[in-house]
């Protein structure tokens, strides 16, 4: 019994500090993109953080359902997310996927405090920093610093999406692949092949097709 009971305790001690390592991580890399664009002090980036929740997340699980309310903005520490909405006939449009490092939400709602059009669920278990946008906007009149940041990742998100929506007005399919692969080689290999073929607006029976060429 006295065996079984200090096993039990070290297994309490490992996960705590597992838990305080995966923190530890997770701010860093918060940290780097952060400072990527501004500097912090460390008093600074501790006030940051105290305005972000960290949550963990199965594989499939939801992190945003639509016709649900949607207040966060996501920053993705670990893992894979994609956003999608689902169409009167059933059929999945994939809009975005986000892995370590990038933030995904659903803009609409996260800015207009309105229900949520899109879903986003976890396609590995996934670990994020979440931040309210009223969180958001308190740590902008409070930090002018994050005001900028915020700004310049909003901006490049908006640039990001308009190449996307030319990419599919303008391109031919087996080009928005290669474009698809020379922009994220690192997510290749962890998104099934079903997904990236909606994602790139294809069929299943395409992709595999230049995927083999």
């Amino acid at each position: 019994m006295c065996s079984l009971f200090y096993l039990k305790l070290y297994g309490v001690f490992l996960q705590l500090i597992n838990q305080d390592i995966l923190k530890v991580m997770m701010r860093s890399l918060l940290r780097g993109q952060i400072e990527a664009i501004v500097k912090l002090t460390d008093e600074e980036f501790q006030f940051v953080l105290t305005h972000f929740e960290t949550s963990i997340y199965k594989k499939h699980q939801y992190v945003v359902q639509a016709n649900h309310l949607a207040p966060n903005d996501h920053f993705v520490a670990k893992g894979l997310l994609r956003s999608f909405s689902i169409d009167e006939a059933g059929k999945e449009h994939i809009l975005q996927f986000a892995m370590e490092d990038w933030w995904i939400s659903d803009p609409q709602a996260y800015h207009n405090r309105m229900h949520a059009t899109l879903n986003i669920d976890c396609l590995e278990d996934s670990e994020i920093m979440s931040i309210s946008i009223d969180n958001r906007e308190k740590l902008c009149r409070e930090l002018n610093k994050m005001e900028y940041f915020f700004l310049k990742k909003t901006t490049a998100g908006y640039i990001a999406l308009q190449q996307r929506i030319l990419s599919l007005m303008s391109q031919k399919s087996d080009e928005r692949y290669v474009q698809f692969v020379q922009l994220y080689p690192n997510l290749i290999d962890r998104i099934p092949k079903a997904l990236i073929a909606s994602y790139l607006g294809i069929s299943r029976e395409t992709l595999s097709r230049m995927s083999n060429q």
